[in-house]
């Protein structure tokens, strides 16, 4: 059985039981600060799980794609030297919102895997927490397992996160036989490889909040994870992940650039592991948006692809392999995940793009490595040196361990791993994210929105907290508060559109209303009570700020206009990577590998100012999610959807996403959009922001006034600017290059005259004199000095500006003898200036007492007697 049957029959299964097959999310986890990659199937059903989300569905299956390569949940390191580390994986799992519990996840889970997939009965253990009566004796009671086999362990209470659904799980694990090393769970040996854990059912019962309090949940659910790589490895009867079918492929494909055909070579050489494992958390962290760069999830997946590109170096293979591997991913994953053949074009020129910098670096660091060996003193490498080659230019220690070897040098293991450690601390605190307003806050009611249709609606309060969601029975003026409605025209931020501004009022209470944010299916009210007192019950008027919510409709229907301009401009490749639209401008991400020019920018805005003239209707639908995909409606990069969409049509069918925002009736009302910037925020990532209505006009008023002004300046019609400007830019370079000619003639005719008055001291010739000009001048004069002087100590210095600027040349043959930086300190002490240099030549600047400098240069002649 191959890896995809596996996944089909398990989702198949869940289906036939009345659960909703739900798309995997995309591992980049937008709504959840707390996670830096989505590393369990239960992350988009985190409100669900909670009560705070209805889905519309209470039974769900998935196959979540997965990483653990950062932050709490981290096997980065672990990859290619054990059986089962990965860092990316596949996470089948059933999920319950309120709806079955114990019985039914304990059944159907042993008739899965003895009845689906004919795993032998008595190869099955399990563990249980030693508070959980009800699971151990469904086990040992209904399915009949012997109390043996059914051990109790205090490890089996799960959790997400440092926040989020949690409680007692039950786990399910597979005995390989004697023949392989381990004992059973709970045993000393459990560490072993011969009894393997594969499915954790989960039953969440509490909520635990960011100060650790465990507060019940509203309902019972169900969260079960199994790895499928693992699963996988039992039913085809191998020990381990990097033997099953998938990953055989992958790599026999990598063995290949390395000349490694041998199946039982390949299958044991941990350089290829750790290539295929790694080749696929690269390509699906790119399909979801992540490009390799410095920061955050940038920088790990930087990271995780450079390790495999060493392990490659490390095979001998010398020429770019990498990216041609996605090719025989996409063969393997793309009809599970369609994202992956939409975008290899993209993963495969972020990748090439990655290995060519790769190479430079790899250049780089051995320079590093190489000039620190010609430093030594010693003959250790010092811990912080390979430290920096690891944590710069991806050097694994084994690599820098090797060419110590090669040279006779030890190396300073000790001070590296206290450098990884304090590396490490850094990276537990960046991972400790600020929790949301909405993580913080909950109530079980429902919001009802009304604000696709108004701005103002009655409304009553059925919660108020403080702002760290904290139950307030009562808000006094001046209090910071927020409030709960039962509906609200106020928009909540979501999908790049801020939220929304304006009062809640009665005939007693005013309370301004500075942002709205979202919790599940409520929206939160954030803001200050300027008049009266606020209670539970209160009945008030929620009246959103129209002016503003109407500048923020005009962006964000802007930027559907310019999404669909630069596809239909730049090509299909380019995929939404962030937005956000406020009522100043819109600001949007997207993919694309170069800078757009100016041509195609020009064309971008004359596409959607077009789309604006034409005034068409903004047509919204309620569409399945599977019929608006059908439709060719686009989902946007990061946003989750739940079973009915929202679908946002412009111009026809010029324009089809998924919206949930607030937007015009008709795209006239726009009235006209000017692109303001693009530039470069990430690999392969560009940023567009624009400005639209008013603001677009009040940018070309700007624009207008300023070449009325340059057109008064330079005394020339707006029509004949251009060529005004370029006729000057062309005479002043001219005039640059005729006073750069009589510059280095000065420097020459100065420099002549300077040696002539040269001094013998010890047989040096010794020049220090002020000389006339500029800094470039005054390099030029030194220069020619050297050349005419032959041994010689030369001492030039200029005031210019009320500031002093020193340069001094000593010939290379006295470098041994008189250092040039400590000449020009020497010198520089008298006027205040400072500086450095090489031996041969310093320069200084600066000081408060330019009228000094006479009196400095008389030193030199003396400087230099008592030193030669």
């Amino acid at each position: 059985m191959k890896t995809a049957e596996v996944r089909e029959r398990y989702l198949a299964f869940f289906a036939e039981r009345e659960h909703r097959i739900v798309p995997s999310s995309t591992l980049v986890p937008h709504d959840d600060p707390t996670l830096l990659f989505t590393n369990a199937g239960m992350n988009q059903f985190k409100d669900a799980l909670r009560g705070r989300e209805d889905l519309g569905y209470r039974r769900a299956t998935s196959s979540q794609r997965c990483v653990r390569a950062g932050g709490k949940h981290n096997d980065l390191e672990n990859v290619g030297h054990t059986a089962r580390h990965l860092t990316f994986f596949e996470m089948l799992g059933n999920f319950s919102f309120g709806d079955y519990f114990k019985e039914e996840t304990i059944g159907w889970a042993w008739e899965f895997v003895t009845d689906v997939l004919g795993l032998p009965e008595d190869r099955l253990w399990v563990t249980v927490h030693p508070t959980d009566q009800e699971s151990r004796d469904l086990w040992q009671k209904k399915i009949g397992l012997a109390a043996a086999r059914v051990v109790d362990h205090e490890d089996n209470f799960w959790a997400m996160g440092e926040t989020g659904p949690c409680g007692p799980c039950t786990e399910l694990f597979y005995d390989h036989g004697p023949d392989v090393a381990g004992g059973p769970p709970g045993s000393a040996d459990e560490d072993g490889d011969r009894f393997i854990e594969f499915w954790n059912l989960v039953f969440p019962t509490f909520d635990r909040a960011p100060d650790g309090e465990l507060n019940p949940l509203p309902q019972p659910g169900v969260d079960t994870g199994m790895g499928l790589e693992r699963m996988t490895t039992i039913v085809q009867g191998v020990h381990s992940n990097f033997e099953i079918d998938l990953f055989c492929s992958l790599m026999n494909s990598a063995g290949r650039f390395a000349g490694i055909n041998e199946p039982r070579e390949i299958l044991a050489n941990p350089s290829l592991r750790i290539i295929a494992d790694h080749l696929r958390s690269s390509a699906f962290l790119i399909a979801d948006g992540v490009m390799p760069g410095n920061e955050d999830r940038d920088y790990v997946l930087r990271r995780i692809i450079r390790r495999a590109l060493l392990q490659g170096y490390k095979l001998e293979i010398r020429e770019p392999f990498f990216h041609t591997l996605v090719d025989d991913l996409v063969i393997e994953m793309g009809e599970a995940f369609p994202l992956l053949k939409d975008r290899q074009a993209e993963i495969t020129t972020a990748l090439l793009r990655e290995e060519e910098r790769f190479s430079e670096t790899l250049d780089q660091g051995m320079q590093l490595l190489d000039k620190t060996i010609g430093e030594m003193k010693g003959d250790c490498i010092p811990g912080d040196v390979i430290f920096q080659l690891y944590d710069t230019y991806g050097f694994p220690t084994d690599l820098t361990t090797d060419v110590a070897r090669e040279r006779g040098l030890d190396v300073d293991i000790e001070g590296f791993e206290a450098a990884m450690e304090r590396q490490r601390d850094r990276g537990r605190a960046s991972t400790r994210f600020d929790f949301t307003l909405g993580q913080r806050i909950h109530t079980d009611s429902k919001i009802e929105f009304v604000g696709y249709d108004s701005t103002s609606d009655a409304a009553k309060v059925v919660g108020l907290f403080d702002i760290d969601g904290a139950s307030l029975d009562l808000v006094r003026p001046g209090d910071t508060a927020v409030v709960v409605l039962d509906r609200t025209p106020f928009y909540a931020e979501s999908g790049g559109q801020v939220g929304d501004n304006g009062v809640l009022t009665s005939a007693e209470v005013q309370f301004a209303v500075d942002d709205t944010q979202a919790s599940g299916d409520q929206h939160l009210h954030v803001g200050v009570l300027n008049e009266g007192e606020l209670k539970v019950g209160a009945e008030l008027t929620a009246s959103v700020d129209a002016g503003r919510r109407q500048k923020i409709r005009l962006n964000h229907s802007a930027t559907h206009l310019l999404h669909a301009a630069l596809r239909g401009v730049l090509g299909a490749h380019v995929q939404q990577r962030g937005s956000l639209v406020d009522p100043e401008r819109l600001r949007f991400d997207f993919s694309h590998p170069r800078p757009v020019a100016k041509e195609e920018i020009a064309q971008i805005e004359k596409l959607i100012n077009q789309q604006i003239q034409r005034n068409s209707d903004v047509v919204v639908d309620r569409l399945s999610y599977d019929e608006a995909i059908a439709k060719g409606a686009i989902a946007l990069f990061g946003e989750k959807y739940g079973d009915e969409v929202r679908v946002l049509s412009m111009g026809g069918d010029y324009s089809v996403e998924l919206c949930g925002g607030t937007h015009v009736t008709r795209t006239g009302d726009i009235g006209f959009c000017r692109i303001t910037s693009e530039t470069g925020i990430a690999a392969g990532v560009r940023r567009i922001e624009a400005v639209t209505g008013e603001r677009a006009l009040a940018r070309v008023d700007q624009t207008e006034q300023i070449i009325d002004a340059l057109s008064t300046t330079l005394k020339s019609t707006p029509h004949d600017l251009v060529g005004r400007v370029a006729t000057l830019v062309a005479e002043n370079r001219h005039l640059e290059k005729q006073v750069a000619q009589l510059t280095q003639r000065l420097a020459s005719g100065e420099g002549i005259d300077l040696a002539g008055s040269a001094r013998d001291v010890n047989g040096i010739q010794v020049v220090a004199a002020e000389v006339e000009g500029d800094a470039k001048a005054m390099m030029q004069t030194l220069d020619m000095l050297r050349s005419k002087l032959g041994t010689a100590v030369i001492v030039l210095g200029q005031v210019t500006g009320g500031k002093v600027n020193l340069v001094v040349g000593v010939s290379e043959d006295l470098t041994d003898r008189l250092s040039a930086p400590e000449l020009v300190n020497d010198v520089g002490s008298i006027v205040g200036a400072k500086g450095g240099g090489q031996p041969g030549m310093a320069r200084a600047g600066g000081g408060n007492h330019p009228q000094k400098l006479s009196e400095a240069l008389e030193r030199v002649a003396g400087w230099v007697a008592e030193r030669a």
